[in-house]
This record gives structure tokens, sequence and C-alpha cells, in this order.
């Protein structure tokens, strides 16, 4: 399946705040808000069996983010972050503390993430209260809730700690065969690569982190970035 066959099959239109989920065809729950000014893609992945969900990159407007959960009668099992940069962590502390879910990011981004004052200078924002981290992201440890699971594959480049998560098909499963989703963080855009000035970066990792493990996948994964349409 191709992307245009994609979104002509119901699904996500890239770069818009939308439900990509039926929940009466028994397809993956998953709606994208844009949040804060930076227009940070925040996702909502929602099994509809179980109605358990995993929220990726909540960088603000955390009362959006929830009546999207409610409007779906979902639990929250799991917050997860690509990576540390303010834009999208900002939401963070509230969301551990409505949903009690734990909030997990790489190692390599904790440093950064416990810097968002000096973030919050470079950009001119109002730096978000922080709040603790439960658990770190591993490549050995893959992301299970409902009847999926994400694996974790550490990309850095565009921070120490950037990882992309991979949503494959589950062979045998029983629920609806989907294309294969990668949650790419600011690691990978549509024409374009992450930026690799800031702290942590560098062109030379992301190259390596693109060629060696991203470019490995299918062709036909659908690529969801941290911003933009998806590719």
């Amino acid at each position: 399946m191709n992307l245009e066959e994609y979104r002509l099959a119901g699904h996500l239109s890239p770069g818009k705040s939308s439900d990509k989920a039926d929940d009466r065809t028994g397809a993956l729950i998953h709606e994208i808000l844009l949040v804060g000014m930076l227009q940070c893609n925040c996702h909502i992945v929602g099994d509809p069996a179980t109605r358990e969900a995993i929220v990726i990159d909540p960088g603000e407007e955390v009362d959006r983010i929830l009546a999207a959960i409610k409007r779906h009668g979902l639990t929250v099992k799991a917050i997860l972050n690509t990576h540390a940069h303010i834009d999208h962590v900002g939401g963070l502390k509230k969301m551990r503390e409505v949903t009690g879910a734990p909030v997990l990011m790489h190692r390599d981004d904790l440093e950064l993430y416990r810097n968002l004052e000096m973030q919050a200078e470079w950009i001119g924002f109002k730096a978000p209260q922080m709040t603790e981290v439960d658990d770190f992201l591993q490549e050995s440890s893959p992301i299970r809730w409902g009847g999926y699971e994400l694996r974790v594959i550490h990309t850095p480049g565009h921070t120490k700690g950037s990882v992309c998560l991979y949503l494959p098909r589950a062979a045998g499963s029983s629920r609806i065969i989907e294309p294969e989703t990668l949650f790419a963080g600011d690691t990978l855009f549509a024409g374009s690569i992450g930026r690799t000035d800031l702290w942590g970066g560098s062109f030379e990792e992301i190259m390596r982190s693109l060629r060696g493990k991203v470019l490995t996948l299918p062709d036909e994964v659908v690529v969801y970035p941290g911003h933009g349409p998806a590719t």
C-alpha cells in the first residue's frame, strides 16, 4: 500500500490535526494533534479492543490531548518522548499527573531534559515544569500496550538520545493489517533531516543513524515526523 492508498483508505491526511481511526473497523486508533508554538506532532495511539494507548511527544496543550484521549475512551499506559527538546516535552508533567502513566525517554537525553531553562532561553520560551522520568527507552525493550508493540530505534544525531519508534505489522495478530509505521521524531522529515547544530547534535551521527538504521526499514513504512506531514 502506498501513501496515497493509505490516505484513501480513510486514514490521516498528513500534517493535519485529525483522527485516523475508525473504531468500528477495529483499526488502530491514531490521532495527531499539532501542539504548541512550534506545532509539534503529538500522537495518541490506541488499541480499539483493549482501549489501552500510548502518547508520543506531548509538547504542550495537554488539555487538548486529554480531551482526545477521553473522546476515544482510552487509558494511557505510557508517555514516550522521541527526544528531549523543549517543544516535545513541555506537557510531560501534567500528562503524568493526570494519567498516572510513566514517562520514558532515552537515557542519553536526560541531561538535555534537565536543562529546560537553558533551552527556553535559546528560543525565548517560558520553561515548562519538569517531571520525573520513570524509565528509559532502550532498543532491547519494546513498548507493549494492548495487542501492539513498538520497537525502539536509537537514532542519535539530532540529539544524543533521539529515538525513532517503529510499529511493524504483527505477524499472526488478529488485528487489522495496516501499513508499518515509524514515529521519527526530529530525525527525519518529508524531504529533509533533523537539524544538527544544537546541543548534542551531530551531522555525522544523524547520517549514520539514517543509513544504518532508518534506511534498512521496508520501503512501504509510513513515516510520521515530529513536525510537518507524513512521508
